[in-house]
């Protein structure tokens, strides 16, 4: 394990100055699993929630999640991020949506705390705007998936048993 670099040498909290690092392209992907009722995810594929259009809205929610990361992780440095994409994968037959999120930017510092964060907000969103049908739902399993860039090099994470 490296040694942690959000403390100074008296162990106080410090953001990271990254001044001194090169400029490189850092794409990082995060995954999560959300798990909820058959007829959830029939209603969310028939396009038949209250509220509207479930993945569009929570892939808009993940995005702006991602450009606020900053703004929610106290350590986090602010980016000029170059792309976000949300994607849902629906698993009918497990009542199960794995969302993914992938973030790219050219910059001194990676993008894996927006990637978690944008898969995160997107899985609360659908969360809102369904529990009003399924309160039962549940999500977990975020996980950095991948990470390329920077310093420590290209990281896939093991596979992943099937489910």
């Amino acid at each position: 394990m490296t040694d942690l670099t959000h403390f100074d040498d008296e162990g106080k909290a410090i953001m990271v100055d990254v001044g001194d690092k090169e400029s490189t392209r850092r794409v990082a992907v995060a995954r999560a699993d959300m798990q909820m009722q058959p007829e959830t995810l029939a209603h969310i594929l028939d396009n038949r929630m209250k509220k509207g259009d479930v993945f569009a809205v929570a892939r808009l929610a993940g995005i702006m999640a991602a450009k606020k990361t900053s703004d929610l992780i106290p350590l986090c440095h602010p980016l000029l991020i170059n792309s976000i994409t949300v994607e849902f994968s629906p698993d009918s037959g497990n009542a199960r949506v794995e969302i993914e999120a992938t973030v790219k930017v050219n910059g001194q510092t990676g993008v894996e705390m927006e990637a978690l964060t944008a898969v995160t907000v997107a899985a609360l969103t659908i969360y809102d705007m369904c529990k009003a049908v399924d309160k039962s739902m549940t999500f977990g399993n975020v996980r950095l998936v991948e990470k390329m860039g920077g310093r420590s090099g290209h990281f896939i994470a093991p596979e992943e048993p099937a489910k």
